[in-house]
């Protein structure tokens, strides 16, 4: 069986495989599925779910980078492959910053919704730049998708279909994540935020580092 508008790319089989793939992928722990956490805990779900949009936006960019070539030239080229690992690893360290200095407040309101960091297009611009500035992100999804692209067929409506998966995953993923920081509120309450802030703050603060220290694969 295969679906009607990708008839002649992929068929269901050669998605499944790629969404199973793509859900143990997302799933791990990083920064986009910690802000979501944190976003929920904050914010509440309704309000998180721009930056659930902000990463399905960054895996649209992710996707196509590998279809025109993006991820081949940073895998090649050690200059600007360091521009973006840098500035990823500044935004990422810049926002545990921000998450260990957190005191812990809520901002469940909705007349702040559009107000400083409660607003829909910073939480939205917060998951997208720290998708797309991840040259980790372009090497990986180079590296995957390509194997899971029929090279006797068309490619850009393949790529189409993969990244409306990947997508989908990502953003049920950011759910889940979104629902479990919501929920540690409900329970624990006032300490949860604070507790989540601090404990997504460090983890980031790691992953800048870890970016920092990534090197470029010359093999």
């Amino acid at each position: 069986m295969e679906i009607p508008l990708f008839a002649h790319a992929l068929n269901i089989t050669t998605l499944a495989v790629f969404a199973l793939v793509a859900f143990v992928t997302i799933v791990t722990p990083g920064p986009t599925v910690l802000l979501a956490l944190a976003n929920g805990a904050r914010y509440g779900v309704r309000r998180s779910v721009p930056g659930m949009f902000g990463a399905v936006m960054s895996d649209f960019v992710l996707v196509g980078s590998v279809a025109l070539g993006l991820g081949a030239l940073l895998a090649a080229s050690e200059f600007w492959f360091s521009v973006v690992k840098w500035v990823g690893a500044a935004y990422l360290a810049w926002l545990g910053i921000k998450l260990l200095r957190s005191r812990g407040g809520l901002d469940l309101t909705p007349t702040s919704a559009d107000q400083g960091e409660a607003a829909p297009r910073r939480i939205f611009a917060k998951s997208f730049l720290v998708a797309v500035t991840n040259p980790k992100g372009y090497l990986f999804c180079s590296a995957l998708l390509p194997q899971f692209i029929n090279a006797g067929q068309p490619q850009w409506p393949q790529y189409v279909a993969i990244g409306l998966v990947f997508a989908s995953m990502d953003f049920a993923v950011m759910l889940g994540y979104a629902l479990i920081g919501a929920r540690a509120v409900s329970l624990l309450r006032q300490r949860a935020v604070l507790w989540l802030d601090r404990s997504c703050g460090a983890v980031l603060l790691m992953l800048a580092g870890s970016l920092a220290f990534y090197r470029r694969s010359t093999s």
